[in-house]
């Protein structure tokens, strides 16, 4: 099944992709659920069955603005320096734990949204990643049983301002501009990805083939990282852990290769569809 979260003639909503529509479940009469995050937090074999059988209206996904997938996720837990490849390419050594930081939900945008490149700022980079959404919560999760506390998995463009980033060792202010986290465009339930491993993630510029790379690759698995972060805080249902960019983000081409206005950045990864975002600088009032 796959989930979204999008704006219709004003009104914030969600639904199920179904085709080329979207089947618009906030629309149901005494439907419970106000949003997917919501949703996530009651999902039961019951609910599922409902979804499936429900009469709600269709939508033409080309009448929708896209919105990030969880809009209002009660934390975004992003992973550095995951993939072997992209350790490599910045001249470290292997890490002993994973690399956190944290993003802020109103960075974030939809598919076909523009990333903002700020106006402080031209070292506007990409990072296609693979994101974890959380289904069911909790603390000290085992690694062995982490995969049945998610809901699902999407597609991140974790977009970076470089020279911000660098301004401290901590990535806070490069990683939290607005309009530059693009997460969607929907999320697609575990039944249909039962292994998380599989995934093969491929991001675009102008279509040109930036980056590649597979969560078979990850130095900390989706699971190793359930059971890391849940050790710390509790999990609950709509977080989203961003697992991780491969090798040849822009920062790191001789020479650099940044984002800039009218280019189309698209990052694609198997058995989920692909993110596609415009790229637009950002507009400062007159």
């Amino acid at each position: 099944m796959r989930l979204a979260s999008f704006e219709h003639q004003g009104r914030a909503a969600y639904g199920v992709i179904s085709g080329s529509d979207v089947i618009d479940l906030t629309a149901m009469r005494d439907w419970p659920y106000p949003d997917l995050r919501s949703l996530l937090g009651g999902w039961s074999p019951e609910v599922r069955a409902g979804i499936a059988n429900c009469v709600a209206p269709c939508i033409p996904s080309s009448e929708v603005h896209w919105r990030p997938v969880i809009p209002n996720p009660d934390k975004i837990i992003c992973v550095g320096l995951n993939y072997h490849s992209h350790v490599t390419e910045t001249s470290r050594t292997a890490l002993e734990y994973p690399v956190l930081f944290l993003r802020l939900a109103n960075c974030q945008i939809g598919h076909m949204q523009p990333l903002i490149c700020p106006a402080v700022s031209r070292q506007f980079d990409f990072e296609g990643e693979i994101a974890v959404i959380i289904g069911q919560g909790g603390r000290h999760i085992a690694p062995a049983s982490a995969l049945r506390h998610v809901a699902g998995y999407s597609i991140y463009n974790e977009a970076s301002v470089r020279d911000w980033q660098h301004h401290t060792h901590q990535f806070t202010a490069g990683k939290n501009f607005m309009g530059t986290g693009a997460f969607g465009p929907w999320l697609v339930t575990t039944d249909e990805i039962p292994e998380p491993r599989d995934l093969s993630l491929v991001t675009r510029l102008n279509g040109r083939i930036m980056q590649q790379g597979n969560a078979a690759e990850l130095m900390f698995s989706i699971e190793q990282l359930i059971a890391y972060i849940s050790t710390m805080t509790a999990l609950v249902a709509g977080d989203v852990i961003v697992t991780g960019t491969p090798a040849g983000v822009g920062a790191l081409r001789k020479p650099p290769v940044w984002m800039q206005q009218g280019d189309i950045v698209e990052v694609e990864v198997n058995q989920i569809g692909v993110l596609r975002n415009p790229v637009q600088h950002e507009a400062l009032p007159t």
